[in-house]
């Protein structure tokens, strides 16, 4: 047990150099594996000791350390099942609005993981040619633009066209993300309403008949990772039946983003917001 738990914090300590010389980035977040290490290199201390002094540690802190540990990686196990089997499997062709989450925006342009989201984008239109992508996301502190307008510059660039697309520049979290993206469909379907009352189609009576407006089909479109969280925040901001379109992620960052998924989703579900 001491010797996996030493190489267990040997591996935190090399990842954490790997992700932030390949991301450029040090974040809150990315702490998390020197902590890990940290965790592991005193688990391994503490059972060296007791191994050796068994006779003079109450059976207690033993079970009680293990029991910890135990629940804490069951916990982890349950969310990363959540979050990639969980998603209820909905028909996503023909949606009326795409909501494409924004990601960082750096000084030399797109993140991998916006990018990606961005031609997974450019693919769902080439299937579903009358979609309307809203881009959803605003400007951070450190980024040059606001992440929607650099998706509209994006996808404009590679032959989508201007008028298929709605901008949403306040988010700054997923749960503003999801929020304003509402708001801003609310606000587009309205405006596609005035129009046609500007320009009807006029014809003749007898050859049509009225039927009610069909529901309106929303999808959102994130990484593989953070569907899951994005569907459930959706249900709690008012589109209960949004479907999932997931695009790849970045395979070196790919366990990185699914502790900070796990602990995000921890995070919205106990403040409520989803």
């Amino acid at each position: 047990m001491t010797w996996i738990l030493w190489l267990a914090a040997v591996i935190c300590v090399i990842y954490y150099a790997v992700i932030t010389a390949y991301s450029g980035l040090t974040t809150t977040m990315s702490f998390i594996w020197l902590v890990f290490a940290a965790l592991s290199m005193i688990l391994a201390v503490g059972w060296e000791a007791y191994m050796r002094h068994k006779d003079r540690v109450p059976l207690w802190l033993p079970v009680s350390v293990i029991t910890m540990c135990c629940t804490g990686l069951l916990i982890f196990v349950t969310v990363e099942v959540l979050i990639f089997t969980g998603v209820t499997a909905r028909d996503a062709t023909n949606l009326d609005y795409v909501i494409v989450l924004g990601a960082r925006v750096k000084e030399t342009g797109l993140s991998k993981s916006l990018k990606n989201r961005l031609d997974k984008a450019i693919e769902y239109v080439e299937e579903n040619p009358d979609v309307i992508l809203v881009l959803s996301g605003g400007q951070g502190a450190d980024e040059p633009v606001s992440e929607a307008s650099a998706m509209r510059d994006y996808l404009v660039y590679n032959g989508i066209r201007e008028e298929q697309l709605v901008l949403e520049t306040r988010s700054t979290s997923t749960v503003e993300n999801i929020a304003y993206s509402r708001v801003a469909i609310e606000e587009d379907l309205e405006r596609r309403k005035e129009q046609r009352r500007r320009n009807p189609i006029f014809m003749e009576p007898g050859t049509f008949a009225e039927v009610p407006d069909k529901p309106v089909r929303i999808g959102i479109l994130t990484s593989d990772f953070h569907v899951f969280r994005a569907q459930q925040i959706a249900k709690k901001w008012g589109i209960p039946d949004a479907s999932g379109i997931s695009c790849s992620s970045d395979p070196i960052l790919f366990v990185h983003f699914c502790v900070r998924e796990c602990a995000a989703i921890l995070k919205d579900k106990l403040v409520g917001n989803m």
